[in-house]
């Protein structure tokens, strides 16, 4: 699918995708990717078929059953670029025939690789001596065949129980033990495709939302407009300071701490926050009611990563046509915003994107977040 200067890519096949057939690809009528910045991604592969393609050949094999054992990996080559936009497998198939000669229409979907990492229930499996963070590794080599590659990021909670008292035991599949240790320590878990077709990076970790800018997203700026729809709002009821209680044993006292949803990796974008809504009147629900219990490093990841999800109280949606943006946007990554006006104008973190591609058409739709009005920098990279 050839579109000026955008390709798309696409490969399926089992452990070890390849290019399919030419009435594979002649019979592709639609692709859409959506691509979310901590959970899980998915995709859905629409085919115009008739009745004598091989396609229908393979639904029949299948007995219309989920192709688990089926990898399909989908960039887009922008400029010469090569952008993975996912790397999954098929967990869903049907057939709608076609009405009066028509062809019938072939729908596959899918979700990323997370998908086989929750198929079969691994509980009770013992980690003697070993930490959260060499536990996740020893479960995602078990994934490498499929060419993800490990990212873990060691916490501040870096405990090593000794066997004596206690050995660790997984719980649930690989990806719900993964998703439990990521929230105790206040981390996320995700598998981002690339940089090549074929590999992936499984990332632990904590969420970050700094780094490189991506272009702009201009509205309302004439010959400069690289955006079909743009539109923000903003929630005050949204943003909540998380309370945490400390236990001090010596005095049988509960102290509580308010968290502040700025960290490091999680800086301010906008420059005016939303105030609270439970400071006044207060409000001292604690975050949660185990957190007392907890290590006082553990309980306060924990606040702070909820805390930076409260934040978010402004949101922006929209949607934008790749040949006039000329490039691909990205999730999990900053991008800048101008046109919009002062309140709006500025840096914002990408938190969803859904790819959608035809012949001679690619377009995206995107949810965008920050916390707070107006912008922190006086300009953003066009």
């Amino acid at each position: 699918m050839l579109l000026n200067s955008v390709q798309l890519s696409l490969l399926i096949g089992p452990i070890i995708p390849l290019t399919p057939p030419r009435p594979v690809m002649d019979a592709l009528a639609g692709v859409e990717v959506q691509v979310d910045d901590t959970g899980q991604s998915g995709f859905k592969l629409t085919f115009s078929i008739d009745k004598q393609s091989p396609l229908n050949i393979l639904f029949l094999l299948t007995n219309g059953l989920p192709l688990l054992f089926m990898r399909v990996v989908i960039a887009a080559i922008v400029n010469g670029v090569t952008n993975v936009l996912i790397d999954g497998v098929i967990t869903e198939n049907h057939i709608a025939p076609g009405d009066k000669g028509s062809n019938s229409t072939l729908t596959l979907m899918g979700k990323d690789l997370t998908v086989l990492m929750d198929q079969s229930n691994e509980s009770g499996l013992p980690f003697p001596a070993m930490p959260a963070e060499v536990r996740i590794n020893l479960i995602l080599l078990k994934y490498l065949l499929f060419g993800v590659v490990p990212l873990v990021i060691p916490s501040v909670l870096l405990f090593v129980p000794l066997p004596i008292d206690q050995i660790p035991s997984q719980q649930g599949t690989d990806l719900q033990y993964i998703k439990y240790l990521a929230e105790q320590a206040g981390y996320v878990f995700y598998i981002e495709p690339g940089p090549t077709p074929g590999i992936s990076k499984a990332y632990w970790g904590p969420q970050v939302k700094v780094g490189p800018v991506q272009p702009a997203l201009s509205v309302d700026l004439d010959a400069y407009t690289n955006v079909e729809s743009m539109s923000f709002s903003f929630d005050q009821q949204k943003n909540k300071i998380p309370l945490i209680y400390i236990y001090n044993s010596e005095t049988g006292i509960s102290i509580p701490i308010p968290l502040p949803p700025i960290t490091p990796l999680n800086p301010p974008l906008g420059l005016i926050p939303p105030l609270p809504t439970n400071l006044l009147p207060p409000d001292l629900t604690p975050l949660r009611d185990d957190l007392a219990k907890k290590p006082i490093p553990q309980a306060i990841m924990m606040g702070l990563a909820a805390a930076a999800q409260n934040a978010e109280a402004v949101t922006c949606q929209g949607s934008l046509d790749v040949t006039r943006y000329r490039g691909v946007l990205k999730a999990r990554q900053l991008v800048g915003v101008r046109g919009a006006g002062p309140a709006f104008d500025g840096l914002y973190y990408v938190k969803s994107v859904t790819h959608k591609i035809k012949r001679g058409e690619y377009k995206q739709d995107f949810t965008l977040t920050r916390n707070g009005l107006v912008s922190t920098v006086p300009t953003v990279a066009a």
